[in-house]
């Protein structure tokens, strides 16, 4: 069996799929965007988030801290990341959670038992799984068992991905997912990969061969203040959208300024930190200028 780093089990979701749900986080992410809200799924290991805001000064962490990474000076507490391991051991009686692991082994079935514990609540919603992240496909033995095992206890399954794998991986989860909330963030290919990392050619040509496939997508499209948010962009989500046979719909993710705490609690720079979270009417406004497109329903997510 195999196992998968999860470092977050979000139940109640009602944001990432029909109905209420429960959300799976994977770490790992082969795209680095400059906007991204869950910087803690981009590496494939364990991380720490520290707040030192939190720190009561308990001493815990230099008592049990085996390599150095904790000390106390003066009464501040001194974290020094070069010397961690990403244990874990300081985050276990941490009470004031100053210090917090970031991801866990999993195994399939513990995930999915915990996903279980709120059945009734799918059942009586049309809700369900969904796999996130991060992106899952960076951990695909895991994520296809799990898809797998949700199947076969009869849940709804959504994937949130990037769309950044191999067209072989895609075609393997297909029969396990029933809806694809499909990433597109930037229509031209090198503003895609000046923003994420990454081209966008593969991402595109995974998107044409799940359409193709009869796969259920919704495009999913982060638009952030400054990047994004033009005209030429918004005509090649909707041209996108007309080529899709089997979309259901395409939702505008407005830039929120989370990432950028998380940043800090990673010990990392947030690119865009600075950048102001979109008012309620330039969001409205990028929603209706995708609208007079596409017939495709574009909403806010």
């Amino acid at each position: 069996m195999a196992a998968g780093l999860v470092f977050d089990i979000q139940r109640f979701s009602i944001h990432d799929g029909p109905g209420i749900r429960t959300t799976v986080f994977l770490k790992g992410c082969p795209l680095h965007c400059l906007w991204c809200h869950n910087p803690e799924g981009q590496a494939a290991e364990a991380e720490i988030f520290y707040s030192p805001e939190k720190c009561i000064a308990c001493r815990y962490c230099e008592q049990v801290c085996q390599h150095g990474g904790h000390a106390f000076e003066s009464g501040r507490h001194v974290y020094d990341r070069s010397q961690c391991i990403c244990c874990g051991e300081c985050t276990l009686e941490c009470y004031a959670s100053a210090l917090e692991l970031v991801g866990r082994q999993m195994s399939a079935a513990e995930v999915l038992a915990e996903v279980l514990k709120d059945a009734v609540f799918y059942q009586n919603s049309g809700g369900g799984m969904t796999l996130s992240g991060g992106e899952p496909m960076q951990q695909f033995e895991f994520t296809l068992e799990l898809l797998q095992a949700a199947r076969g206890a009869g849940l709804h399954t959504c994937l949130e991905t990037c769309g950044c794998s191999t067209r072989e991986r895609f075609l393997q989860v297909l029969p396990f997912v029933d809806l694809f909330y499909y990433d597109f963030k930037e229509a031209e290919p090198e503003l895609h990969r000046q923003y994420t990392g990454v081209s966008n050619q593969m991402i595109l040509e995974n998107l044409l061969t799940l359409d193709q496939a009869q796969a259920q997508i919704v495009l999913r499209c982060p638009v952030i203040p400054g990047l994004n948010d033009r005209e030429a962009h918004f005509q090649g989500i909707a041209s996108l959208a007309k080529r899709l046979k089997h979309v259901q719909g395409v939702h505008i993710l407005p830039y929120h300024p989370l990432g950028t705490s998380k940043s800090q609690r990673l010990g990392k720079e947030a690119p865009l930190q600075g950048v102001p979270m979109p008012e309620a009417a330039q969001v409205q406004g990028w929603v209706e200028a995708v609208q007079r497109l596409t017939q495709v329903p574009v909403v806010q997510n």
